[in-house]
């Protein structure tokens, strides 16, 4: 009979006693999470910070001085002095219903650009304007 009531008290506590042990695991969690932003805070707090976040992240610059952006360094090797130029798309007709329509537009500007390499040329020469005839007046 002893062991029927004690049981039951038993399991209770254990369960209790595990679950006080995952809420300060919990806890313990949470006030790390609080210290890390504590921290971050204290750095958005200098102005030296919060300057250098904005030209990283907004690309600002100072009065007078000059931002350059590398736009895909890999894509060009270091020795080519060639002029590349984008191919124009082509475009394609879809005479189906807007989604259809909207699904192609999106598959296509998914589709990596391909580039041209094309030398330096000269333009060519401009044909003269025609003179206008003398029964033209």
């Amino acid at each position: 009979m002893l062991a029927v009531t004690l049981i039951p008290t038993l399991r209770s506590t254990l369960s209790q006693q595990s679950e006080i042990n995952a809420l300060r695991d919990h806890l313990g969690q949470q006030r790390e999470t609080v210290a890390a932003m504590q921290q971050e805070q204290r750095q958005w707090d200098d102005p030296v910070f919060v300057e250098q976040q904005a030209r990283e992240r907004l690309k600002f610059v100072r009065v007078g001085e000059t931002s350059y952006t590398v736009i895909d360094p890999q894509a060009a090797p270091a020795g080519s002095g060639d002029l590349k130029i984008a191919a124009p798309a082509t475009v394609a007709t879809f005479d189906g219903p807007w989604y259809g329509q909207l699904w192609q537009s999106m598959v296509i500007a998914d589709a990596p650009a391909k580039v041209a390499v094309k030398a330096p040329s000269k333009t060519p020469a401009q044909s003269k304007p025609s003179t206008p005839s003398p029964t033209a007046r």
